[in-house]
């Protein structure tokens, strides 16, 4: 059945079916009700499209992603998904690379689409268009470990730099003076206080070169891999390099041995987010545990909150991280078998 045929049996035009059935403003609460129950039953839409309509919601969240490659945003990917379809809604998925024409692309399709709330991980400083465009259409966000500060969002993420000093603090306490920090782009507000608990704590401990030692890169496997090539190309490898991300680190780790070079016992690597447990190579990576699904569906729950019209103050939730001891440190591997 046409949306004309709809549009004559309600006594109305052609365009007014349009605005309705594509969820748009500008319609009284009385002729939307009226379309869709001649909609309904002429057969031009379901009951279960019709319903989302007249709540004006489409029952689809978005979820915009730094890079989908990288373990951490893969479970936060999964642990959002599994939590929007245990309160009724669908993802919309997308990655942006830390392109920021690409996260406006984005963002723009989600709203022509009526997505009824946003999760946004990519955000940096300059993104403040990208945000208004959100509030204009009038959709809820949620920042999800990178923040604007100044955003009036709620964000759900961990304490990056008091995780980063406990880090620091464990690598000084095995007596190492020359340390490299590698961490990901500075304009992400992770990225950037994780570098700053770095570099304070080893200041404050005493090591005064660190300041100079610091490499940004893209926050990847293949970021680390070149962050550590260009420290080999100039001869400036350190005793210790401590990473902003697991994924970095398994990169400056796969840099490393394709030189022969052992961790930890020539150079010893850190990561930071808890990726490989279990199955993996990297299970004795000294690191610090994000409690990653856990984010996702706390995110979830302020998102869904939102889009229900509950109000109050922004919230920043932080969870709670944890220093995971492996080996790549320099410290002894743990005996499995041995008595508790």
């Amino acid at each position: 059945m046409s949306a004309a045929a709809v549009a004559r049996a309600v006594g109305v035009s052609p365009a007014t079916v349009s605005y309705v059935m594509n969820g748009r403003s500008g319609v009284s609460e009385e002729t939307r009700a009226r379309v869709l129950e001649a909609a309904e039953e002429l057969g031009h839409t379901s009951s279960a499209r019709a319903n989302r309509l007249r709540s004006h919601q489409s029952r689809v969240i978005g979820l915009v992603l730094t890079d989908i490659a990288n373990p951490f945003y893969t479970e936060i990917a999964a642990g959002t998904i599994d939590a929007a379809r245990a309160r009724g809604y669908e993802v919309f998925l997308a990655h942006t690379q830390e392109d920021p024409d690409t996260l406006r692309s984005v963002v723009d399709a989600m709203i022509a689409r009526h997505v009824d709330g946003v999760v946004v991980t990519v955000l940096h400083p300059d993104d403040g268009d990208v945000v208004r465009s959100l509030r204009s259409a009038r959709i809820p966000l949620v920042q999800l470990s990178r923040r604007i500060e100044r955003v009036d969002a709620d964000f759900v993420g961990i304490d990056d730099r008091a995780a980063a000093s406990e880090m620091m603090e464990h690598v000084v306490e095995h007596g190492y003076q020359d340390i490299v920090t590698i961490v990901g782009p500075r304009t992400s507000s992770a990225s950037a206080a994780r570098e700053e608990g770095f570099i304070r704590t080893a200041e404050a401990r005493g090591i005064r070169s660190i300041a100079s030692h610091r490499i940004s890169t893209y926050l990847s496997e293949h970021g680390g891999y070149v962050a550590v090539d260009e420290l080999l190309a100039r001869k400036a490898l350190p005793r210790v390099i401590v990473c902003g991300s697991d994924a970095i680190a398994l990169g400056a780790i796969s840099a490393l041995r394709a030189q022969s070079i052992t961790v930890p016992g020539d150079v010893a690597v850190t990561g930071f987010d808890g990726l490989f447990p279990g199955a993996s190579p990297l299970v004795e990576l000294t690191t610090v545990n994000q409690p990653r699904r856990e984010m996702a569906e706390q995110a979830l729950e302020l998102l869904t909150r939102r889009i229900d019209g509950a109000g109050g103050s922004y919230q920043a939730v932080l969870r709670a991280h944890q220093l995971r001891i492996g080996t790549t440190c320099g410290c002894p591997r743990k005996d499995s078998t041995a008595a508790p």
